[in-house]
């Protein structure tokens, strides 16, 4: 949510960096509103000078003894308009607030300008893709192969996009799960939360995800209940209509989660495997911090993500995102791409955002410094996605014979060095 005043105030200024987004036809309706709201206003305030002018006349023409029926007529009158009037201003208002609603962040100044993906900008690559002497088989050849996937049965137990793990592979992706919380919270300074997995639509509204994306998520019917499409919305909520102590910021949490999205915008798209399903586990990094302090923050949340990768030995490479392919609330986001050798391509695997002020204003999010009190700033990114680092493992470490070494991070956590078929 943007500021109302600073909106209104610099429209032109904003509307113009909005553009680089892409085509947002609604400005337009902004100003039209706020000109109808501006007149409405000039004339209330013109007529209560009216009325004051009018109501100092009658005092003096009732002192005199003087007939003032016919000013007071137009007292009467004049009221009247004015609430009349009134009410359009507000009507105006509330159009206006809701139409706001609907806008997104603002893009940061060193963001590059781009209509799309293709305007995306490498920042750094981290390793060599592994050379196989064989054909690398993508993850759903080999999961089922060896028996740790199973997609056929997922999809009788529930529909497509959705995956049943047996065996080492679901031990593989509960390994996942407690390294990169074991990992952030002992190392990188995280304290581990774990949230409701339902939000309500408030929570939604305060993120980003309602009412723009309505389409993109599970609603429980008959409740004012959704299924969380990230960790992120539940653990920014925790501090709504807070305020922070500026002595403890930054704040600093990771929460492991299921996530929930119906993936209403990505027909076609990464149909086969487990890229893109409609329930995904996912480990979460989120920050509350000043604004000053908001952009360095962001330079080491993504480290910390890129971190779970080279600890892992998995190639990467992080891509700053370009206005016209950056989320609705973020205001600047760095995708983490990691390598697949079955597929020979990049796939995020991490997006980390900078939302500046714009959910914690939606969320009452604020922190005090002394008397001040001022919006939080709000960060958060994947830490990592862990059905997609599940893929990334058994993609690079897979073995001429089908099976898939354990990366020597994750060993204690499997008790294994090499996932054989077994099944």
């Amino acid at each position: 949510m943007h500021d109302l005043a600073t909106f209104r105030n610099s429209f032109d200024r904003i509307a113009q960096r909005l553009a680089t987004r892409g085509n947002l036809p609604q400005l337009e309706r902004f100003r039209e509103l706020d000109q109808s709201r501006r007149r409405e206003i000039s004339y209330i305030e013109q007529s209560k000078a009216e009325v004051n002018s009018l109501s100092a006349e009658i005092g003096r023409l009732k002192r005199e003894g003087a007939d003032t029926s016919e000013q007071q007529e137009l007292v009467r009158r004049k009221k009247s308009e004015i609430a009349a009037r009134g009410a359009a201003a507000e009507t105006y208002d509330k159009l206006f607030r809701e139409l706001l609603a609907g806008i997104p962040n603002i893009p940061h100044e060193s963001v590059p300008v781009g209509k799309d993906a293709t305007a995306n900008l490498e920042v750094r690559r981290v390793g060599e893709p592994r050379k196989f002497d064989f054909s690398p088989k993508a993850h759903w050849d080999l999961g089922p192969e060896l028996g740790i996937l199973d997609l056929e049965r997922a999809a009788k137990i529930t529909g497509a996009r959705f995956a049943l793990y047996w065996g080492l592979g679901a031990k593989l992706e509960r390994a996942l799960i407690n390294f990169m919380l074991d990992v952030h919270t002992r190392e990188h300074g995280y304290t581990e939360v774990l949230p409701p997995f339902l939000v309500n639509s408030q929570s939604l509204f305060n993120t980003g995800q309602l009412p723009k994306f309505k389409e993109d998520l599970f609603q429980c019917e008959g409740h004012d209940l959704w299924l969380i499409p990230t960790a992120e919305v539940p653990v920014t909520n925790i501090y709504r209509d807070e305020t922070l102590d500026c002595e403890t910021m930054p704040v600093k949490l990771c929460a492991y989660t299921p996530c929930f999205r119906s993936e209403a915008g990505s027909y076609g798209r990464d149909v086969r495997g487990i890229i893109r399903q409609h329930q995904f586990q996912k480990v979460e990094l989120v920050k509350f911090t000043r604004p000053e302090q908001s952009y360095q923050e962001l330079e080491t949340l993504t480290a910390d993500a890129e971190d779970i990768l080279r600890r892992l030995g998995l190639p990467f490479r992080t891509v700053v995102l370009s206005t016209g392919d950056m989320g609705f609330s973020s205001a600047k986001t760095y995708d983490i791409e990691v390598w697949l050798p079955g597929q020979s391509d990049y796939k995020e695997i991490s997006s980390c955002s900078n939302f500046e002020a714009f959910q914690a204003r939606r969320a009452g999010i604020r922190f005090r410094s002394g008397k001040k009190s001022e919006y939080a700033h709000t960060l958060n990114g994947s830490g990592l996605a862990v059905g997609r680092t599940w893929v990334a493992i058994v993609e690079n470490y897979q073995q001429r014979d089908g099976s898939v070494v354990v990366p020597e991070p994750l060993r204690p956590y499997l008790n294994e060095e090499v996932i054989r078929k077994t099944r």
